[in-house]
């Protein structure tokens, strides 16, 4: 299983006070040299984190494998398209969230989605579509040509602990579900130390992006043992 760390909230920071500092870029260099399997960015529309510079400069100075999250828009798409990274991931977005509230819903969506998925899966970018764990969303990913599937965790993750081992089981339901469609199963949002293992545990689940969780607990720990601890904790659910 790969660990995607997401660096979003190292800009976060950043951009709260103005200026160069702290620097994504050099998050994503130490995420790499502390064990990480890749790096996440999320350049949203506002630029409210992320900013095209801070992935520009990753794609072209970091050894990773960069996941661009973005939403289904021409400017996104095309941005993509230049970069042409090695994944991407297509999530909903709107402008008053304070964070992704839920999968993409991929049954309503206009048909720009499924023509984005064609133009980036063209270029040989893994796309994958960021999905609740509902048959009917990822049916509808595999018929749109989507390689992959990211599954929302958030509502697991967000559950009390007597409610996760249900809510878990859905999401092992989920991926044996795209496994079988031959969508390729990623997972992610809200992910901790506490609620990783049940997660990392389903084998059809080949990758694990989280960001928020990793860079808030480095402020007392360090990006390079949170990354190490966490990379410890799915290592011994896989075994």
């Amino acid at each position: 299983m790969r660990l995607s760390v997401n660096v979003d909230h190292v800009a976060t920071l950043r951009n709260a006070r103005g200026g160069n500092f702290p620097c994504p870029v050099e998050a994503a260099r130490i995420s790499m040299a502390s064990g990480a399997d890749g790096v996440t960015m999320h350049l949203r529309e506002d630029r409210r984190h992320i900013r095209d510079r801070d992935l520009e400069r990753v794609a072209a100075e970091v050894e990773t494998r960069l996941n661009f999250e973005m939403a289904a828009t021409e400017e996104m798409v095309a941005l993509c398209e230049r970069l042409r990274p090695p994944a991407c991931c297509i999530v909903p977005e709107k402008r008053a969230e304070l964070t992704t509230e839920g999968g993409l819903d991929a049954i309503k969506a206009g048909p720009f989605l499924a023509e984005a998925i064609k133009r980036l899966a063209g270029l040989g970018i893994e796309v994958s579509l960021f999905v609740e764990p509902n048959a009917s969303q990822i049916a509808r990913t595999a018929e749109l040509g989507a390689q992959a599937i990211e599954l929302h965790t958030g509502t697991y993750a967000d559950a009390p602990a007597e409610a996760r081992p249900a809510l878990a089981a859905k999401l092992a339901d989920a991926a044996a579900l795209a496994k079988s469609l031959g969508l390729l199963c990623h997972a992610g949002h809200g992910l901790t130390y506490e609620t990783i293992t049940p997660i990392a545990a389903i084998p059809e689940i080949s990758e694990v992006s989280i960001g928020h969780f990793l860079i808030s607990t480095s402020i007392f720990e360090g990006l390079p043992t949170a990354i190490a601890r966490m990379k410890g904790l799915i290592a011994a659910a896989r075994r």
